[in-house]
């Protein structure tokens, strides 16, 4: 399993955001605006992969007073990982694509305003997200072995 690359979240938050915006050129007026604090949900997501993180980091690590880790936990841990980051790419992509729109509009639309000020919620959530999933996904990582000076063995 390959670890995931930035540049692929990145391509993943522009073609959503660039696809939200151009539906809300057609559509803006006909949809419902989204709750205020839709995009905190995505927090839950993070605190559990960040639990995960400090959990499972010293067992990884092989510390002393840790338990040894069945290799498929750690392998789950690093597929939630990498689940929570396309996740918080897509929803990052979304809430973007309607800052996008909605943030110049913000003055002369009194609804543009409110959901100017989702979007930013959403977008510094799904960043939390995305942050958290990698930083799990790199405490995953097999450490070095230095007895025999090899390189890391699951990148």
């Amino acid at each position: 399993m390959k670890f995931t690359r930035f540049r692929d979240l990145v391509t993943t938050i522009l073609v959503l955001a660039v696809l939200v915006y151009l539906l809300l050129t057609r559509n803006y007026g006909a949809l419902p605006s989204p709750p205020r604090l839709a995009g905190t949900a995505l927090l839950i997501i993070a605190v559990v992969n960040v639990v995960l993180a400090v959990n499972l980091r010293p067992r990884i690590q092989r510390k002393p007073e840790a338990r040894p880790l069945d290799p498929l936990v750690a392998a789950r841990a690093v597929r939630l990982a990498k689940a929570s980051s396309v996740v918080g790419a897509v929803m990052a992509g979304l809430w973007l694509g309607l800052f996008g729109y909605v943030a110049p509009r913000s003055e002369e639309l009194a609804a543009a305003e409110s959901d100017t000020v989702t979007s930013v919620v959403g977008i510094a959530c799904a960043a939390v997200l995305i942050g958290c999933a990698l930083w799990l996904e790199h405490t995953c990582r097999t450490p070095r072995n230095d007895d025999q000076g090899g390189p890391r063995s699951s990148s």
